[in-house]
């Protein structure tokens, strides 16, 4: 099968390649060549088809139209590109004086002085050696005669809580300082390494107020309210001392129970004394009314005179009884006429008469027992009363006397005293001041304060 050579693609326009005559079996675009399509003859021979010139001029008129269309979209963009603002391109990225300034803000607020911190910490700043002591106040309780009393007497003692209050706000103050530098030379020691290490020593000559605010520093001080136990820790630059300071603080506590303890117990006396002065005097007057009531009135006992009086009333009832008897004996023997049924009427008329009088008595203010102008209830009641008076003066007496005696006996022992559960230690290596987590603590504020300045001076940049 034999092929058409191809016509090479000129460089004429669209419009000059339409209007020439494009050979057979070439391509009418001039992209590639076209192999001419063979009809078999009879004879079996191939014959080249020759393509229709129309149809490619159509093509190609097509493939026309599609490329001036693009060139007219192309040059539309870049028509409406040139009518855009035209913006600078980014430049590479380079320090300026704002992060100059932030970096050196940044060595001078933060690293510098966490620089001076740590050398401190590490070069000039001496050794801390602590001393931890605990206590608690305990109570001695007393039984007997204050159960006896059903709680009466429990005014004699406080509160063991109580007393640790007291005591934590004692070893805070400045008489407890006072005492201690007295024992142990506070001011001498702490200032012995002054001006070496100024942060943590103590200023020479400093005043007795001045020590009393380092006391808080050297100091530390636990205090449970609900158990009452109190841890004390006191640092020092040597041992000994941070040892002798604990016990100082722990002797001086105990002197100062011991003083509350004698308060009480002078309190408590006192107290019982008055109270018993005052029941006496109750008493006695109590008993003096009761005399007075008996003198005026002439009976000793009026419950045992009524019953006296009663005694009479039942006699005379049945001696009443026995005449109207032998009266019914007599009328039912002898005539109405019988001067015996007389005698026997006048000896039961003066029975009822007397029964009349004894009857009278109990109400009438004009009695035979001496109390001119006042009725026999009326003395009862009165009786009553003073009795009362009198019993209540003697209850509270014996209470008075046996509260007395309660304090008594609370004054003869220790009834408060100061329990240690932890003797003052001493300590075998130094384990203050912590320089690592003060060096931490300080970057931290350093870099915080760094922080919120810049953010500060940010803000009133934007702002202005």
């Amino acid at each position: 099968m034999t092929q058409t050579p191809s016509a090479p693609l000129t460089g004429r326009s669209a419009s000059e390649e339409t209007a020439t005559t494009t050979p057979a079996g070439t391509d009418p675009a001039g992209v590639a060549p076209v192999d001419a399509v063979a009809d078999e003859a009879a004879d079996g021979t191939l014959t080249p088809r020759v393509p229709d010139p129309v149809k490619q001029l159509k093509r190609v008129r097509r493939k026309a139209r599609k490329a001036e269309a693009a060139v007219a979209e192309l040059e539309a963009r870049i028509a409406e590109a040139e009518q855009r603002p035209a913006y600078p391109l980014a430049r590479p990225a380079s320090m300026k004086k704002r992060h100059w300034g932030l970096v050196i803000s940044f060595v001078a607020l933060v690293l510098a002085p966490l620089l001076a911190v740590m050398i401190y910490l590490w070069t000039f700043a001496e050794d801390q050696y602590s001393s931890t002591a605990g206590f608690t106040v305990r109570s001695q309780e007393s039984s007997g005669a204050n159960d006896l009393l059903g709680g009466l007497a429990q005014f004699a003692g406080t509160s063991s809580a109580s007393d640790s209050d007291i005591l934590y706000e004692f070893i805070q103050s400045q008489e407890m300082v006072a005492a201690v530098d007295k024992a142990v030379d506070l001011q001498g020691h702490y200032s012995a390494l002054w001006p070496r290490d100024w942060v943590f020593a103590l200023w020479p000559e400093a005043s007795l107020e001045d020590l009393t605010w380092y006391w808080q520093r050297i100091v530390g001080i636990s205090f449970d309210s609900g158990s009452g136990l109190i841890e004390v820790q006191a640092l020092a630059f040597d041992a000994a001392t941070a040892q002798a300071i604990t016990q100082a603080i722990v002797a001086e506590s105990q002197t100062r129970i011991n003083a509350l303890n004698e308060q009480a117990r002078a309190d408590a006396m006192r107290y019982a004394r008055a109270d018993l002065d005052e029941a006496l005097e109750r008493l006695k007057d109590a008993r003096q009314s009761l005399t007075s009531f008996r003198t005026r009135t002439r009976i000793v006992d009026p419950e045992a005179d009524i019953q006296g009086r009663m005694g009479v009333m039942n006699n005379l009832q049945q001696q009443l009884a026995e005449a109207l008897i032998e009266q019914d004996l007599l009328l039912a023997s002898v005539s109405p006429s019988d001067p015996r049924i007389k005698k026997a009427q006048q000896h039961i008329d003066v029975i009822r008469d007397r029964i009349n009088i004894e009857r009278q008595t109990f109400t009438s203010n004009n009695t035979d027992t001496g109390g001119v102008g006042e009725d026999y209830p009326s003395l009862i009641s009165e009786f009553e009363r003073l009795t009362v008076d009198r019993e209540y003066a003697e209850e509270s007496y014996r209470a008075a006397l046996t509260a007395l005696e309660v304090a008594r006996d609370d004054a003869a022992r220790q009834s408060r005293y100061l329990a240690t559960y932890i003797n003052p230690t001493r300590a075998t290596e130094a384990e203050y001041p912590r320089r690592t987590v003060l060096a931490a603590l300080a970057g931290l504020f350093l870099l915080l304060t760094w922080s919120i300045l810049t953010l500060i001076y940010y803000s009133i940049r934007d702002r202005s």
